[in-house]
């Protein structure tokens, strides 16, 4: 079972089940979510263009770290559950 999603209970479960499920849990971001949104940026920041080395991946890498780090950039984690209900509508079913 995905578990990503709450859609994944929807296809995985009865209805009242999945349901019954997801009236008892809230949704968050973990670190795992965190850290897979970092690499994506690192991935279209940094590593979008090809690079000829490995001293010099190391050498952007680094510098880009250490700016993320400078400008001391954060992830805004208060998406509710709410949020999600409502941004993500058509993944939950209609009673």
């Amino acid at each position: 079972m995905n578990t990503h999603t709450p859609a994944s209970l929807y296809k995985d479960l009865p209805i009242a089940e999945a349901r019954r499920l997801l009236d008892r849990l809230e949704i968050r971001c973990s670190w795992l979510d965190i850290a897979e949104i970092e690499l994506s940026l690192f991935t279209r920041q940094c590593l979008n263009r090809r690079i000829p080395d490995l001293e010099t991946l190391r050498r952007q890498a680094t510098a880009w770290a250490q700016r993320r780090n400078v400008e001391q950039v954060s992830v805004d984690r208060q998406f509710t559950t709410e949020d999600v209900r409502t941004k993500l509508r058509r993944l939950y079913p209609q009673y």
